[in-house]
């Protein structure tokens, strides 16, 4: 996760693997990790889910658990498959498949996660707006305003640096999983058990997962910071850095199977499937709408502060990522065209077009969960879980990860939230 620029061509260390044991520094990676999932996916997903009942959302927490696991531990090798030790998934998807596929793998991935970053302008301006009007009963500032000034700062931690950002996420994470936690917990005598009789047909049984999956992989999605993290892995653990990465991405993955889902189960209780399409039409979080369903003094006050932290947190993530293939795509092109970029002026350009670029979504409020469904679940899908498991069976460096039953799974489970988005279309 660093700002600066690191040379190119420093080679992979060949040091002979060794034992690996757990540090600080994986813990924060754990919780970095968590918080770039636990944004406005996880917040809009119990909306999306609970239109449809418990038993559907049963089934996909069985799915989700190995889902989240394996695919971004497949991400994670096939970035270090590469034998240069700097290189991004930019450089590893061109050094394996050629310029041509790299140029357009390329920009596939920046796709998937720059409207991401674009979400995130707009729900925390929603999240904000509807604070300030339904808790302080203020008038709200001009969106336009409203919606700059938090774009500036969430920017300026970025553009501080690696460590300040960590620091700025175990600061947001850890209150964030305490308060999702009791947030859950709270919710439990607002339970309605009437939702275990209500069982679905097959049909809609099936359908129903087949639609979530790309909210649930959009929900659950760290892919974009995946890229930084593997790269650093690499730099402190060299030979050991898919034993390390492996571990931490294990470590997170239950935290977000554990936390988010029992979240998502205690709001899929308390509410009913129209209230859930009254959040959708509103545009807001599941805890903004429970803020303002619910005369309750803690949850107006919890609400929204999670949903600040969690879309703040996830914020700095998917920017990694997004920035990350914003370079990749100017690079490629400058180097088709004969010369090089200047890293200062690029990353000057990458900066001012972020902020521009969010600021003027956030204005005009598309609809969120829309986006999720119809476009940007697919996209990730299609990176997080169909290229890693293409490169195994094509790239020499990653054969060694050949015949294993999960990568069955894994490449089930991607062409299922992939080909939603054509049933979406047609419906």
């Amino acid at each position: 996760m660093t700002v600066e620029a690191e040379p190119a061509e420093k080679q992979q260390p060949t040091t002979t693997p060794g034992p690996v044991s757990w540090e600080h520094k994986d813990t924060l990676w754990s919780i970095s990790l968590f918080g770039t999932a636990v944004g406005a996916g996880i917040l809009f997903l119990p909306i999306s889910a609970g239109q449809s009942g418990f038993w559907p959302l049963l089934a996909v927490t069985i799915l989700i658990g190995p889902m989240v696991y394996l695919s971004h531990r497949a991400l994670a090798r096939f970035v270090l498959s590469s034998r240069v030790e700097t290189s991004d998934i930019t450089d590893v998807v061109e050094e394996h498949f050629g310029l041509v596929a790299g140029n357009l793998i390329t920009v596939l991935y920046f796709f998937a996660i720059y409207p991401i970053v674009l979400i995130y302008g707009v729900g925390i301006t929603n999240t904000v707006d509807s604070f300030i009007v339904n808790q302080m009963q203020f008038q709200p500032p001009p969106r336009w305003l409203l919606s700059l000034s938090l774009i500036l700062l969430m920017m300026s931690v970025m553009m501080a640096g690696e460590n300040i950002m960590l620091k700025v996420t175990e600061f947001l994470v850890y209150p964030l999983i305490l308060i999702l936690f009791g947030l859950s917990v709270y919710l439990i005598p607002r339970w309605n058990f009437g939702a275990l009789f209500e069982v679905p047909s097959a049909k809609d049984f099936v359908v129903t997962i087949w639609l979530t999956l790309p909210v649930l992989v959009f929900s659950f999605n760290h892919s974009p910071a995946i890229s930084s993290f593997a790269r650093l892995q690499r730099r402190d653990h060299g030979a050991n850095a898919v034993r390390k990465s492996d571990a931490i991405l294990g470590v997170t993955a239950s935290m977000l199977l554990v936390f988010v889902m029992f979240f998502v189960f205690s709001c899929i209780m308390c509410l009913t499937p129209e209230q859930f399409v009254a959040a959708k039409s509103q545009n807001i979080s599941v805890l903004s709408f429970f803020a303002n369903e619910f005369d309750n003094p803690v949850i107006s006050l919890l609400g929204p502060v999670v949903a600040f932290a969690a879309i703040v947190s996830s914020f700095f993530g998917h920017y990694l990522g997004a920035r990350e293939g914003m370079r990749g795509i100017i690079n490629q092109q400058a180097r088709n065209m004969g010369f090089e970029t200047d890293p200062k002026t690029l990353n000057i350009f990458i900066v001012l077009f972020f902020i521009l670029s969010v600021w003027i979504v956030a204005i005009f409020n598309p609809s969120i969960l829309g986006l999720i469904e119809a476009l940007i679940g697919p996209l990730i899908a299609a990176i997080l879980f169909l290229l890693p498991m293409y490169a195994i069976h094509k790239v020499p460096a990653m054969a060694k990860y050949k015949g294993h039953i999960s990568n069955v799974f894994v490449t089930a489970t991607g062409i299922a939230a992939v080909s939603a988005i054509f049933f979406q279309i047609l419906r």
